[in-house]
């Protein structure tokens, strides 16, 4: 069971004083990384020029564009929304950026009313994410987003 509550202290503590978002995004892939269980890629895809583009993470490489509208990601972005897949190949549209991964969450973070990029977590798991894993990362993004560096 991961420990939500530490997580979001360390990212805080990790954050202070610091004044570059990719720094603490960097630090937020690698936190979420060394924090939870089967998972085989953890990150962060930023908007720009409308497209999620590919931001600081850990684990394999990464699909560098995704479009507002598809995928997992995509879709999060579009409806503004927390997605928790249990099952990835049963999502309409899903990028399969590693065929490792089964089930995926994730989560938008906004930045000036605006939507600024989303949080990206994979598994290789089938069902690997919860509501406690939902209800948790969210915090963990409310505390992104309470940062005036995340523009």
């Amino acid at each position: 069971m991961t420990d939500y509550d530490l997580m979001c202290r360390q990212l805080e503590s990790l954050s202070e004083g610091v004044a570059w978002d990719i720094t603490v995004l960097s630090n937020a892939a690698a936190l979420i990384w060394d924090s939870l269980d089967d998972i085989n890629w953890a990150g962060f895809y930023l908007m720009k020029d409308g497209k999620l583009l590919l931001g600081p993470f850990q684990g394999k490489p990464a699909c560098t564009v995704i479009e507002v509208g598809k995928g997992v990601c995509g879709t999060a972005i579009a409806e503004d929304k927390t997605q928790l897949v249990k099952n990835v190949h049963e999502f309409p549209g899903h990028i399969a950026c590693d065929s490792a991964s089964n089930s995926e969450i994730v989560v938008p973070v906004h930045a000036g009313g605006a939507i600024y990029g989303v949080l990206d977590i994979d598994s290789p798991l089938f069902g690997r994410f919860s509501d406690e894993d939902k209800t948790g990362l969210e915090s963990f993004v409310h505390i992104l987003e309470s940062m005036t560096i995340i523009k």
